[in-house]
């Protein structure tokens, strides 16, 4: 009877040992996360202008990223990229042209909860407004080189020779004429006719309408100059 006992409280011992020894690696495991070592990383993190009045339009320089520092256990930051901590501004409270000044707040991060938003830098931006306008201009063809030897270029007909633009109404007021696309002239000794893009100079500005004109260069050999007209009147020799 006792070794029966004995034998039972051996096994009741290794059963109490092995529960306590799981209990131990539940414990473990799932503290890991609290022991690993907390550190801090920078970002990159794109920063996205949303929600402008179509009728607006920014006109000064905006960083296309700000500098966001982080703190969180090392495996958490190893996890994260710049690309998944964009920075969204809503800017639909700008409703007039003027300056602005955004204030970069963490909220505006979307980081694990874990994660802690230590700075952010710039904390402000600040940007010009505009207002949009819409102009017709006329197209300059932007033709490079010249004809073949002995081949003279004429006057070009541009189809449709206006276009409409769209940009800030301080730079749209300055200009009168687009260029269009380069057209190459080096070699040519016909006539032709070419549909080329209207371009702007500017970054601000855009072509609206229409994305392409159709252009016709005369191209015909040149006219030498006319040769002296001979006085046939003398051309028989005086007899005495």
């Amino acid at each position: 009877m006792s070794e029966r006992n004995g034998n039972g409280f051996l096994s009741s011992l290794l059963l109490k040992m092995l529960a306590l020894f799981l209990a131990f690696v539940v414990w473990f495991v799932v503290s890991a996360p609290r022991r690993e070592v907390v550190s801090e990383r920078a970002f990159a993190a794109p920063l996205s202008l949303v929600g402008m009045r179509r009728d607006l339009m920014i006109t000064t320089a905006v960083p296309d990223t700000v500098s966001v520092r982080l703190r969180g256990r090392a495996s958490q930051l190893r996890s994260l990229s710049s690309q998944n901590l964009e920075v969204t501004v809503d800017l639909r409270w700008v409703q007039n042209a003027g300056d602005a000044t955004i204030t970069l707040r963490p909220q505006a991060i979307n980081v694990p909860p874990d994660i802690e938003v230590v700075s952010i830098d710039p904390t402000k931006v600040r940007f010009r407004v505009e207002q949009l306008r819409q102009r017709l201009v006329n197209v300059r063809p932007f033709l490079v080189g010249e004809p073949a030897t002995g081949f003279q270029a004429g006057e070009p007909v541009l189809v449709p020779d206006q276009v409409l633009i769209s940009g800030p109404a301080s730079l749209i007021q300055k200009i009168n004429e687009v260029a269009t696309e380069r057209i190459i002239m080096t070699g040519r000794t016909d006539t032709f006719v070419q549909n080329v893009a209207p371009v702007s100079d500017s970054s601000l500005v855009r072509v609206v309408e229409p994305q392409s004109v159709q252009v016709t260069v005369p191209v015909t050999p040149e006219i030498g100059p006319t040769p002296p007209a001979t006085d046939t009147k003398n051309e028989n020799p005086v007899r005495h």
